[in-house]
């Protein structure tokens, strides 16, 4: 999630692409120290969907980033994210965000595209050199698109085909038993509360409205212990409200939980840096977050970490932290882009902890058009098609309904792209739990276990009058 953001990355001065796609490279001596790979990510003839990935192979970081490139005739791109993006016929230029330019030695960054049309770039220039290069055609493919577009245009339309006449399967029982994480009802509202200041009204947390079953505090903080993370009330919020202590934020959080609430603390964020990538740092985050609850009584922790996660140092410290309470609620909030298959470290993640994970509400927002669970189109973000056909691939790939729940933004300001109206995250879950109310995308089957929704954000549906709480809350109630 962003604090006033919509994220971005890519940076240098060689361009390689991998796999089925174009290649690009510099000289040798440019080659040696920095390197980019464009990739397709997938490819449905009449577009498809790219990532660049550019790596700092020097000591010394770079400040900024320009990559350009053509595009044939009757190709363009439709959206991009991580990056500004500009045309001049068929030169198209992709520059870094204010937030992304920087890009340290050693360290990569990507963003990503969508193609209308079947060309594939050529004579790429980074940071004003040649790439050189060569193309390679690929054949189309069906794998995942991706996230955060910054440019929305037009997106390969979804399929019409008219919806099975004969209602859907439901779910079988899930094979494996459910956590215990305490009282959360069958389906839920989540929404995150900010510690810190942007656009959006400032809140003491005893203000977050009565409708959330669940309040994920927006963030705990890497240190300069690799995996270690802090908390503490933001000093600017502190000032906004007039005084709020971390004595108030504490005693706050034994009001929500006494009137039935859960609160958990979230760690990451778009800006988020913390890095569990080996046993001492998956010790360090279990140790340093285990302190945390039980200094504030923090019912659990939600990962978003939306720079990369090493999902088999991660499920350890989640399970080190699971071993020291039993009723640890876990939950996940991965972009889009980390959930369109088994093989992204988001879902490996989930998976690898299915048997102790509560629910992962991704953010169905800030995305490009991606595939669904049919592999069949890409389906334009903010609809209800999108919204069921990307949560589908979770519910047909190992996560059980009600470990899954849909993430949207609580209206205007809340995100860059993908904000919808909450009947439409009402038809989504409609459609989903009951096999109703869909649009021209239906499931193969009814989850009526389906947990719930989840808000980015708390203070921006109150600055918005409340309306997703208030619609969508309810709504819950009457699901399966």
């Amino acid at each position: 999630m962003r604090r006033t953001r919509l994220a971005v990355l890519v940076a240098t001065s060689a361009l390689v692409v991998a796999g089925a796609a174009v290649v690009w490279t510099a000289g040798p001596a440019a080659a040696a120290a920095n390197t980019a790979t464009f990739t397709k990510t997938s490819d449905w003839g009449s577009g498809w969907e790219g990532r660049v990935t550019v790596t700092n192979g020097g000591t010394a970081a770079f400040s900024s980033w320009t990559v350009a490139f053509d595009l044939p005739a009757g190709t363009s791109v439709s959206s991009a994210w991580e990056a500004d993006v500009t045309a001049a016929g068929t030169r198209w230029t992709f520059r870094n965000k204010s937030y992304n330019g920087t890009v340290a030695g050693g360290a990569s960054v990507t963003f990503g595209l969508i193609g209308a049309g079947p060309g594939s770039p050529s004579n790429c220039t980074l940071n004003g050199a040649s790439c050189g290069g060569a193309v390679v055609t690929p054949p189309p493919t069906t794998s995942s698109p991706t996230p955060r577009p910054t440019t929305p245009g037009p997106t390969t339309p979804p399929p019409t085909t008219p919806p099975p006449t004969t209602p859907p399967p439901t779910t079988p029982p899930p094979t494996t038993p459910p956590p215990n994480n305490g009282t959360l009802p069958k389906h839920f509202l989540t929404g995150y509360w900010h510690n810190f200041v942007n656009q959006a009204v400032e809140l003491r947390l005893r203000d977050t409205p009565a409708q959330y079953d669940l309040v994920a505090v927006s963030f705990a903080e890497a240190t300069s212990t690799p995996g270690a993370v802090t908390f503490g009330v933001d000093p600017e919020l502190s000032a906004a409200l007039g005084g709020y202590s971390d004595a108030d934020f504490r005693a706050d959080v034994r009001t929500l939980q006494a009137r039935g609430s859960k609160v958990i603390l979230s760690v990451g964020g778009e800006a988020g840096r913390v890095a569990v990538s080996d046993a001492a740092s998956a010790a360090a985050f279990s140790n340093t977050m285990w302190s945390i609850i039980q200094s504030y009584g923090f019912d659990g922790v939600d990962i978003d970490l939306e720079n990369g996660l090493n999902p088999t140092y991660m499920a350890q410290a989640l399970r080190s932290l699971h071993a020291k309470k039993s009723n640890l609620i876990i939950t996940m909030a991965p972009q889009t882009i980390d959930m369109q298959s088994t093989a992204g470290s988001y879902f490996a993640l989930a998976l690898a902890i299915k048997d102790i994970l509560t629910v992962v509400h991704t953010q169905f927002y800030n995305s490009g058009a991606m595939l669904g669970c049919d592999q069949n189109a890409a389906y334009a973000q903010g609809t209800v098609n999108f919204i069921v056909a990307l949560a589908c691939i979770q519910l047909e790939n190992g996560l059980r309904p009600d470990q899954v729940a849909l993430g949207l933004p609580a209206g205007a300001g809340a995100a860059g792209g993908g904000v919808v109206s909450p009947s439409v995250v009402n038809a989504a879950l409609d459609c989903l739990a009951r096999g109703t109310n869909c649009g021209t995308f239906k499931p193969p089957r009814t989850y009526p276990g389906i947990r719930g929704a989840m808000t980015w954000s708390v203070n921006w549906d109150v600055t918005n009058g409340n309306g997703f709480a208030g619609t969508v809350g309810p709504h819950l109630d009457t699901l399966p």
